[in-house]
């Protein structure tokens, strides 16, 4: 198998699997099974399971950030398009959080908190480049306040879910991020 195919293999059941059994749960053994390889092939390409999940949940958000830019673009406002996409990124990341490792893991295990802390400086960075990358936030917001966004509400954000109990709880923290936070940031970021 040529090396592309064998990591796009292995991302593909790295996704799988994390989805349905969650990270914690799921082996080397089984990742290597469900891709058709060798264990020793997977480290060939992977030097751990982290590095596995890393790169899929990093995969995953930026093809959803590249949407929800690429969807909202033509927002009302400026204030409206910030407010809307890091929302919507915020949700895709806790989603993803949810889904691919579980809040039970993450919240338990001394190396998830270090991971969160790489996943979390790498999702700044993703977003802080993609809004870069959009002429009119460019032109428009420095970018030392585009930073104080994203930090603020990847911080905000991540805080809740490690506090929330149930998802009712999350769900109500997004409402009150969205309605009695988020617009204020966003109002601190265009002055």
């Amino acid at each position: 198998m040529e090396s592309d195919k064998v990591i796009l293999a292995i991302k593909k059941s790295a996704r799988e699997l994390f989805r349905r059994y969650g990270y914690n749960k799921t082996s080397v053994n089984e990742l290597a099974k469900h891709a058709n390889i060798a264990k020793a092939t997977f480290y060939k390409h992977f030097s751990s399971k982290e590095l596995i999940l890393h790169a899929v949940l990093m995969d995953y958000i930026r093809e959803n950030v590249e949407d929800i830019l690429n969807t909202n673009v033509r927002e009302k406002d400026l204030s409206t398009f910030l407010a809307t996409t890091i929302l919507k990124v915020s949700r895709v990341t806790y989603t993803v959080c949810n889904e691919f490792v579980g809040w039970e893991f993450i919240r338990e295990s001394a190396n998830a908190q270090e991971y969160l802390k790489t996943l979390s400086d790498d999702l700044e960075f993703l977003l802080l480049s993609s809004f870069i990358q959009n002429q009119t936030i460019a032109e428009t917001v420095p970018e030392e306040n585009l930073t104080f966004l994203i930090k603020s509400s990847k911080n905000i954000v991540f805080s809740f879910a490690f506090t929330g109990v149930t998802e009712a709880d999350v769900r109500k923290n997004f409402i009150s991020f969205q309605k009695e936070i988020l617009p204020y940031l966003v109002q601190a970021t265009l002055l």
